[in-house]
């Protein structure tokens, strides 16, 4: 009963501060609703990065992969540090000073109108098929173990996952739809100090159990008894093989941290430029920190699993069974509290961006070109309420899949490769002209879908059933088998990377737009750089370089 009362007693607070913060931003303009009216600083910023990214599917996802596999998997996250640099450093100027409210705007004045369309409707299609129903679905698996609703309830766990959904749904609708960008900017903030204080809590009482009350008897003890579990390199069976770094593992980061409009729409809402790079500078720095939360509980869970102190019977259930046993019960309702927000928080990002694409770029675009911002900003809501309901309907059918995570990472590369192409030839060229960008965006989608699901599968089965043909029953024997059967997803996304921009490039050789493409500075916002922006960055680079020479 206290868990219960002080979970609902922070998300409350949580919601106050919000609506307190915001309740002088004008939310029927577009710079106000989708941008928070530019006025978002540099920790708000940061804050909300970090929100928007943790949620249940990397606390769950990333923690079960380190029980299973260690330390290498903590490239999602310190990788991701050198992503955030480069956007800092490279891209938001340039989005700043186009005064961009969209990614997809940039297409438009780079390309054209239907490149841009085709690039948000990309956009859109992977939130509302993959991103949204998984976030509630993780979620909703989360809230319901934690706090036990088939039994608070008295109904079935499939009920149970159903109640959870919507209940997420709504109040994530409600501050993604009716509250705009700040109303989620602001909460994700507040509920990033309480997760990374809950996240760190995790591991540090678990540490505390395993060296016996002192946490660097526990780091010892580990690093002497499972030390394979702390080495970055792994084997080429591993889910990250430490080569991809080099290949897809960069794309992916770039794209997410660069050009996802979920995750740049914080930064676009900066106030200036130099409280934009401050806010992914220190986002970035925080990020290199984030496997201490997403990666070192899952090799704790392993250490006591193997000690016979936790139970778990497979991967996913081992974050969820060490804060059962290493939390104090007093905290619980708070960690519930904060892991609730980091939900919402992922849910009502990605539902906020979809609003703005809809908005900016279709409904203004295609269907009511003469409306104004208020009716707009209407419309946009209207598709975010139907989209949220859609999520919540999908969600509970994912409950057929082994791996979530694996799921997202794999299925994320129909559309994050094209748009990532079509946005770096965008600013590194000149005159490749719109016609390229289509049929890269459009190759791009089949031909990863081609490779993927297609001819992936039939190589992988060939292979395992002539292997086993041949007498070999060992289970590394077939992982090993089966990874050479055909390449990781990872450097399947950076040959389609190079083959689009190739595809790209040639097509602006032998039809080149015939007035070279200019950026216009808009004076949106101020864009002189913070000074000590590329001090820091080369600073943080060499950091993650440093971690990862440690654990080689």
């Amino acid at each position: 009963m206290i868990g219960l009362i002080s979970f609902v007693g922070f998300t409350a607070l949580v919601a106050f501060i919000s609506y307190y913060a915001t309740r002088k931003t004008d939310e029927a303009s577009s710079d106000g609703y989708f941008l928070g009216g530019r006025s978002l600083t540099a920790g708000v910023i940061a804050g909300s990065l970090l929100l928007t990214n943790l949620s249940t599917e990397q606390l769950v996802g990333l923690n079960g992969s380190a029980y299973s596999e260690g330390i290498l998997v903590m490239a999602w996250e310190t990788l991701a540090a050198i992503a955030m640099v480069a956007t800092a450093l490279y891209l938001l100027p340039r989005y700043l000073k186009g005064g961009l409210t969209t990614i997809p705007q940039f297409l438009s004045e780079r390309f054209d109108v239907t490149t841009k369309t085709l690039t948000s409707a990309l956009f859109l299609t992977g939130y509302v098929v993959v991103l949204l129903p998984t976030i509630l679905y993780s979620g909703s698996l989360a809230i319901s173990a934690m706090f036990d609703v088939p039994e608070l309830l008295g109904v079935s766990e499939k009920v149970a996952l159903w109640v959870c959904i919507w209940g997420i749904g709504v109040v994530g609708s409600i501050y993604a739809v009716f509250g705009g960008l700040k109303a989620v900017a602001v909460s994700d903030s507040i509920n990033a100090i309480g997760l990374l204080v809950g996240g760190i809590l995790i591991p540090i009482f678990g540490l505390m159990i395993v060296g016996d009350g002192n946490v660097f008897d526990g780091i010892t003890t580990l690093q002497t008894d499972i030390p394979e579990k702390f080495n970055s390199i792994g084997t080429k069976t591993a889910s990250v093989p430490f080569v991809t770094i080099f290949t897809g593992m960069m794309l992916v980061q770039l794209f997410y941290w660069g050009t996802n409009q979920q995750i740049i729409q914080r930064a676009l809402g900066a106030k200036n430029l130099q409280e934009g790079q401050k806010g992914l500078l220190l986002a970035s720095f925080i990020k290199i920190l984030g496997p201490l939360i997403v990666v070192l509980p899952g090799i704790i869970a392993y250490y006591m699993a193997q000690q016979g102190i936790l139970d778990v019977s497979q991967p996913d259930q081992a974050y969820g069974e060490l804060v059962k046993k290493v939390l104090p019960p007093e905290f619980i309702g708070f960690f519930a509290a904060v892991l609730f927000g980091a939900i919402l928080s992922s849910f009502n990002s990605v539902l906020n961006s979809s609003v703005t694409l809809f908005g900016i770029d279709i409904y203004k675009e295609h269907i009511n070109k003469e409306a104004d911002e208020k009716t707009t900003v209407k419309y946009g809501k209207i598709f975010g309420i139907i989209l949220a309901i859609g999520a919540m309907l999908i969600a509970p059918f994912l409950s057929d899949l082994d791996s979530i995570f694996s799921y997202l990472q794999q299925v994320n590369g129909i559309y994050s490769i094209p748009i990532l192409t079509i946005i770096f030839v965008g600013f590194v060229t000149k005159k490749v002209p719109a016609i390229a960008a289509k049929i890269g965006l459009l190759s791009g989608s089949i031909l990863y879908i081609i490779s993927e699901f297609v001819i992936r599968p039939n190589k992988v089965s060939n292979a395992l059933t002539t292997a086993e043909a041949n007498g070999i029953t060992s289970a590394e024997a077939l992982k090993v088998i089966e990874a050479d059967a055909y390449p990781h997803f990872l450097h399947v996304m950076a040959i389609l990377f190079l083959l689009n921009v190739a595809i790209m490039l040639i097509i602006g050789y032998f039809k080149p737009r015939t007035i070279a493409y200019k950026q216009k500075f808009t004076n949106e916002v101020d864009i002189t750089p913070w000074k000590h922006a590329k001090f820091v960055g080369l600073i943080i680079v060499i950091i993650v370089v440093l971690v990862y020479l440690y654990y080689s």
